[in-house]
């Protein structure tokens, strides 16, 4: 059995076949550009290495409301021209093979599950903060969906008095986590790359309190046994350390003297896959459809 793996994310879509073990037959990475150009392209790559089934985790809004006429489809998306688009019908229809659709955010958070950090507990969240900001939960083994899925880069934020620009970028809304703190956020606000931006940069205070934030009214609102943060902005290794710190303060004193004793050290951490994690999610969307199947 050949596996595929699409990681579509806003910026790449990262493409491999894996086999029943998680190696990596083939692998390829193209620009996210408009549908027309970039359906075309991975859809020969699927075909041309001989992918028996596919997992895809999805940049979105996606609707994964399997009774939809539109299941697997794009939504509302500030990518224009994905708007509204049948992702997992064009794939379907094309490729000809079975294929599994979730969020990118729920296809990490559930490698990070099975695989990574958080092998062995019994719920967690990742969240990843590059190009926008999204939330993968997962509660008893399965990604959380409902009315539509978690959007946790749009929880609202309390803005830093010290923001210049404390409504955020958002297109839809004020002061959400995507619109303050993602990748395009922080250029925006200070002109300047987040990857270039020196370690004493007033940027990072204001990543870190928002950070803080979403950590924080995680854990008041889902409770996950621990908060798994990726995504390039997060490859600043000062960052995790100070979101530990500033989510301690935040919390002030509420939970249990035994989860906060370490500092929130077990708790807020890394992803154990690396960068590996949305591509791994993939496969393993994948591999339980083809289980499911069974």
């Amino acid at each position: 059995m050949r596996y595929g793996a699409l990681e579509a994310g806003g910026t790449k879509m990262v493409m491999a076949v894996m086999n029943e073990s998680g190696d990596t037959l083939q692998r390829e990475t193209i620009p996210t550009l408009t549908p027309a150009d970039t359906m075309p392209r991975m859809i020969g790559f699927f075909r041309d290495n001989k992918a028996d089934v596919l997992g895809v985790g999805s940049f979105g809004p996606l609707d994964l409301n399997p009774a939809s006429p539109a299941f697997g489809s794009v939504t509302i998306t500030p990518k224009l021209a994905w708007c509204n688009y049948p992702m997992l019908k064009v794939f379907r229809d094309e490729l000809k093979i079975p294929v599994a659709i979730d969020t990118d955010v729920n296809a990490a958070a559930l490698a990070e599950f099975m695989l990574g950090a958080a092998k062995g507990k019994s719920s967690c969240m990742y969240v990843t903060v590059g190009t926008g900001v999204g939330g993968g939960l997962i509660v008893n083994g399965k990604p959380v969906h409902g009315f539509m899925h978690p959007e946790i880069g749009h929880i609202p934020l309390i803005p830093d008095p010290e923001d210049p620009t404390p409504d955020g970028f958002c297109p839809y809304h004020k002061h959400c986590m995507e619109g303050l703190a993602a990748g395009p956020a922080i250029e925006k606000r200070w002109g300047i790359s987040a990857k270039e931006l020196p370690q004493d940069h007033p940027a990072w205070k204001l990543e870190i309190y928002y950070m803080s934030q979403l950590c924080a009214n995680a854990m008041f609102s889902f409770s996950p046994e621990i908060i798994i943060l990726g995504g390039g902005v997060m490859q600043q290794k000062f960052m995790i350390p100070a979101i530990r710190k500033k989510t301690v303060e935040l919390l002030g004193g509420y939970f249990p003297e035994p989860l906060i004793a370490d500092g929130l050290s077990s708790y807020i951490v890394e992803p154990g896959l690396g960068t590996a994690s949305g591509i791994t999610g993939a496969w393993l969307l994948a591999k339980q459809l083809t289980e499911t199947d069974n």
